[in-house]
């Protein structure tokens, strides 16, 4: 029996898939979402209309706002051409993994990256902070052998205007802290353009559910010795009012887990 593009997982995954890579596109598009019911079509849209042979992994962290239903209409098992974000491309490259509950971005990470086939994977935020026309030049250091991983900066350049001061404050202080705790010299550990070979993350035994991901996966690619590339990326930022969900606490967090994973691993 074939598997429903709307299963629904266990949210607790454990490290990663150890079985023999499979061939397959040459990009790995994965989503993670939780309640972003006024930009996740939008998001597939823009990620479809990249002319990249990809997949498009999909996975929805327990949303409760409607963002489901939406999934539901983007699915390839829906025919219902009504959907304006779907006019003028296929869902034949997309699937769409449902969380039981709200884990974090860590957690559907993990099922994403499980699930990929890609020689590369490039992680995707489900707002409309990032540009996915953008990938060309993120993947290219990978396919031409210079780097295992590219973090696409959006500090790599002047800051641009509208970015909060406290934003770009937390940030610069997360970063370096890792920076001393690793050795590496990023300008930016927490953006949302983070991309893999996919080799890489099948090496990593990633842990952290929520957040704290970010350093967690960046001090364990430095602790690896992989090749690590910057490129600086555009950033729309986005407010508190219109959705975003870091905060305070996940600073808080981030700090923790910047320290724990780059002096104790």
């Amino acid at each position: 029996m074939s598997r429903s593009p709307l299963a629904v997982d266990n949210p607790q995954v454990e490290g990663l898939d150890r079985a023999k890579p499979r061939t397959g596109p040459r990009l790995s598009v994965v989503i993670p979402v939780y309640n972003e019911v006024g930009t996740i079509a939008e998001v597939v849209r823009r990620v479809q209309d990249v002319s990249i042979e990809k997949e498009i992994i999909i996975v929805d962290d327990g949303s409760t706002d409607g963002t489901r239903r939406v999934l539901e209409l983007l699915s390839p098992d829906n025919a219902n051409q009504e959907v304006p974000s779907r006019a003028g491309w296929t869902s034949d490259n997309l699937r769409i993994l449902l969380q039981s509950k709200n884990c974090g971005k860590g957690a559907a990470l993990r099922r994403g990256f499980q699930e990929a086939r890609g020689g590369i994977v490039i992680i995707q935020d489900a707002d409309l902070e990032l540009d996915p026309q953008e990938y060309s030049k993120l993947i290219e250091p990978i396919e031409r052998g210079t780097a295992d991983v590219v973090y696409g900066s959006r500090f790599l350049e002047p800051p641009r205007d509208g970015i909060p001061f406290l934003y770009l404050l937390g940030n610069k202080l997360l970063t370096q802290t890792s920076n001393i705790c690793t050795g590496m010299r990023l300008t930016d550990v927490w953006t949302g353009y983070k991309v893999f070979r996919r080799e890489v993350l099948r090496s990593l035994e990633l842990r952290e559910d929520r957040f704290g991901f970010e350093p967690e996966v960046t001090a364990r690619i430095a602790k690896a010795g992989y090749r690590v590339c910057e490129l600086p990326v555009s950033y729309a930022c986005r407010s508190r009012d219109e959705g975003k969900k870091i905060g305070w606490k996940d600073a808080v967090r981030g700090m923790w887990c910047t320290l724990r994973y780059g002096l104790f691993l």
